[in-house]
């Protein structure tokens, strides 16, 4: 007895193109011609990649920034845009296609005329002077961490309640970094001195008397800081009783100084 098996749908699909694929030409039905002209080809084409030099990144060098007058002019009426686009476009600068330039390969004077006219652009813009203060002061080359600092210190007194915080910054890497504390103390004498807002912490105003400690000038810190006690500027009572111990350790150091050189 014989039995009619049925063929899957799936298996009749695959017979079909077994079939089909039957119908096609051999290889050797291919003109010579043709194939001659596409092993030729294949070889241009290796001979290309082997023999042509390829694309050779380098690095380009930061272009000053157009005139105040030129920018104010292209930015339509909208300078803090121009500001921020200006701001994005040097932040960006140091990674070019193909190569990537450390920071303290730039041309630091460029990078100080741009970070100056994107805050003539933008005067309440914080973003240049954390730039100036945070990246381009960190590399390991005195010289421009220098300028920067002086780039900050300049900007500062055009707004010192605003731009405080970046000089303090730049007070510290002058101490710890640079090993500088008469320029420490200069940074930290202007913000006493210029930055009096009522949003100016009381520690920012206090930075010089630390510094001067730090110098051995303990009796100008300690006159420094009863001056800032009788004032009245510092009226929270723990910082007051902060300033009085500190007031006394000065006191007890200027003496026992006084004492050592009185010695010799």
């Amino acid at each position: 007895m014989l039995t009619v098996k049925t063929i899957k749908p799936g298996y009749a699909a695959m017979l079909d193109r077994l079939k089909s694929n039957s119908n096609q030409r051999p290889l050797a039905a291919i003109p010579k011609p043709v194939i001659f002209i596409l092993a030729a080809c294949f070889a241009m084409q290796i001979f290309w990649a082997r023999h042509i030099p390829k694309d050779e990144a380098f690095a380009r060098n930061l272009a000053p920034p157009r005139s105040i007058n030129s920018l104010k002019l292209l930015s339509l009426g909208e300078p803090i845009a121009t500001a921020q686009f200006m701001t994005l476009y040097l932040q960006a600068f140091d990674n070019q296609p193909g190569i990537s330039i450390p920071f303290v390969s730039l041309n630091y004077e460029r990078v100080s005329d741009w970070l100056s006219h994107i805050l003539i652009l933008d005067p309440r813009g914080q973003y240049p002077l954390l730039m100036a203060s945070q990246l381009y002061a960190q590399v390991p080359d005195a010289s421009k961490q220098r300028q920067m600092l002086a780039f900050v210190h300049s900007e500062f007194f055009k707004d010192p309640d605003l731009r405080w915080p970046w000089l303090a910054h730049g007070a510290i890497i002058a101490k710890h970094r640079l090993h500088d504390l008469p320029l420490a103390l200069q940074y930290a004498q202007a913000i006493a001195q210029h930055a009096t807002g009522k949003a100016v912490p009381h520690w920012a105003q206090q930075m010089p008397i630390f510094i001067l400690q730090d110098m051995g000038e303990l009796e100008s810190a300690k006159i420094m800081l009863g001056a800032l006690l009788a004032n009245g500027t510092v009226t929270d009572a723990h910082e007051i009783h902060f300033l009085m111990e500190k007031y006394q350790e000065l006191q007890q150091l200027s003496a026992e100084q006084s004492s050592s050189a009185a010695k010799k």
